[in-house]
């Protein structure tokens, strides 16, 4: 049975400015608590593939499984006999945007690895919330958080 997680936050930032940090893998680590490093093979594009080294050390291969530009990017990977989708979406909402992240753990165990797997979820929008609206603050733009 698959385990499936959904987290929205909403921000004064742009989807572009959300977009700029989701396609730099070397800002992922400052605003997911889960990551410690992301090497990209390549460039931000779909089927690119890369290496995440998670909290706690774990490595796991990754692919770019759907990129389109300031929308949408979806990356699988597989982490201890378990298969993780992980597709990330923002939308335009007023003067700003929201920010939706859906989870998929399959495998065996995931109805029991699933909420560990999505437990840092909230604080990672948050963190990414933030620093999408400090890029648009220091372009001089208005963001009220």
């Amino acid at each position: 049975m698959d385990f499936v997680h959904t987290e929205t936050a909403s921000t004064s930032a742009s989807p572009g400015d959300v977009w700029a940090l989701w396609s730099d893998t070397s800002t992922w680590a400052a605003w997911d608590p889960a990551v410690e490093r992301v090497v990209l093979d390549g460039p931000f594009r779909l089927g690119t593939t890369g290496t995440m080294r998670l909290a706690g050390g774990a490595e796991a291969p990754f692919t770019l499984v759907a990129v389109s530009p300031d929308v949408r990017y979806c990356d699988e990977l597989e982490l201890g006999g378990l298969h993780l989708r992980i597709d990330h979406r923002v939308e335009p909402q007023g003067e700003g945007a929201v920010v939706t992240v859906e989870t998929r753990v399959s495998g065996p165990g995931a109805d029991e690895v699933g909420p560990m797997v999505v437990a840092q979820a909230p604080e990672a929008l948050r963190l990414l919330a933030a620093q999408a609206e400090a890029r648009a603050a220091a372009r001089g733009e208005r963001v009220s958080g």
